[in-house]
């Protein structure tokens, strides 16, 4: 076992944040409060966790902290994009926040995009690719592949050292007849999109793989700015970052490469919803009739669905996606094209979160706009003055001290 490691995770990644931050699929806690508890609980005496570096943009810093605060988790920093740049990047800026004082600690970096429902499994398997790391490997996680599936992709896998393989190669993912032809052959894994290693050994192989990301990346964390446990990397810097993915710059360079990358299998299970007896999973308010193989997430309202078959519906406050699911994993069009038109759905939610709290916008008109807020316990908004609007504040639920000019109310 390793003699002692010092983990830095969850490094969540700016690409999974935006749905994980609101999407609850199993108990309590959402997929982002989900992915920090089970990097908490890697902990044991060989292995000191400490809190989560967390990347995303700024509009999400407060959601970011304000969900591990709920789950009574703490925050190790908040490390804010000032443009999405992709993964590459975004490992980058952990791997130099994650360097103090001489310390090479292992990052643990992970999607918070997932669900587990095999923990201990998901821990023995951690703790096996820490070891590994400890050694100085690079190391993925791969699922033993169940079916021929195209929404994934694949790494194969080389003879054993067990418990962990040699990487052999990263595979796209792949038609219906390669995805079967993978599995007649065995030595297939899904890509769990899962890394393990040294913060010094990612700074290494981006800066062997990818200087152009290594230098401009490194002089933005040199200029930046912190306040409290959000750190901003300078802004001109950053904007000369190419938006390039963690699996492209390095990972899937590393096979016969200098650097030695291996895999952990993760037999965990990956299917979160119950199925009805035609197939449909659903999770929240919905209703079918005569609909086939369907999966329905509805947040906010009731969804009906009648004479379908293959369908994915999510419905939330901010939107609603269906789409057939042979195309599902194509939703990364319509998140292209929000970004192309300036959309402000792509990373703002119709909740928001504030150091105080949150509001949430009810409805809107041409001369009028109805909030609904929540101040946590002790906590306070600005003073404010305005000279063209008119504000009305109802007290629904608590106690609210309330202060204008020299006058401080209870309600």
């Amino acid at each position: 076992m390793v003699d002692q490691a010092v983990v830095y995770g969850p490094c969540l990644v700016r690409d999974f944040l935006n749905s994980s931050f609101i999407l609850y699929l199993t108990g309590e806690d959402n997929l982002f409060q989900q992915a920090a508890r089970r990097l908490k609980d890697l902990e044991n005496e060989k292995i000191a966790v400490t809190a989560p570096y967390v990347v995303t943009n700024d509009e999400h810093r407060f959601l970011a902290s304000e969900q591990l605060r709920e789950s009574d988790l703490d925050l190790g920093a908040t490390l804010l994009e000032s443009v999405g740049c992709n993964t590459a990047p975004a490992l980058t800026l952990a791997g130099l926040a994650t360097i103090k004082y001489g310390d090479d600690p292992i990052l643990v970096v992970i999607p918070a995009d997932q669900t587990i429902s095999e923990t201990l499994e998901f821990t023995r398997s951690m703790h096996h690719a820490i070891h590994q790391a400890a050694q100085g490997d690079i190391v993925t996680l791969g699922v033993p592949a169940e079916r021929p599936e195209t929404g994934y992709g694949y790494i194969k896998a080389n003879a054993s050292t067990a418990p962990t393989f040699d990487v052999a190669s990263f595979v796209e993912k792949p038609d219906s007849a390669t995805a079967r032809r993978y599995l007649e052959e065995g030595g297939y894994f899904w890509n769990a999109g899962m890394f393990v290693l040294k913060a010094s050994l990612w700074l290494e192989a981006i800066g062997s793989f990818r200087p152009d990301i290594a230098e401009p990346t490194r002089r933005a964390r040199i200029n930046r700015s912190t306040d409290a446990a959000f750190i901003r990397p300078d802004k001109e810097e950053f904007f000369k970052i190419l938006s390039v993915s963690r699996h492209y710059a390095v990972m899937e360079r590393c096979p016969e490469s200098d650097f030695s990358i291996k895999m952990a299998p993760l037999n965990t299970g990956w299917n979160v919803l119950l199925k009805d007896d035609h197939d449909n999973a659903h999770l929240g308010d919905v209703l079918t009739a005569n609909s086939h193989n369907t999966l329905i997430h509805a947040t906010s309202r009731l969804v009906a669905l009648v004479g379908v078959e293959n369908l994915v519906v999510i419905e939330t406050p901010d939107a609603v996606l269906v789409a057939d699911k042979s195309g599902s994993q194509d939703v990364t069009h319509i998140v292209n094209m929000l970004k192309q038109q300036q959309r402000e759905e792509r990373t703002l939610h119709r909740k928001v979160h504030r150091p105080w709290g949150w509001y949430d916008s009810v409805d809107e008109g041409e001369r009028f706009k109805v909030k609904r807020i929540q101040v946590n316990p002790e906590a306070s908004l600005s003073l404010q003055k305005h000279h063209h609007r008119t504000e009305h504040w109802v007290v629904v639920q608590g106690t609210a001290e309330v202060t204008n000019d020299n006058k401080t109310i209870q309600h």
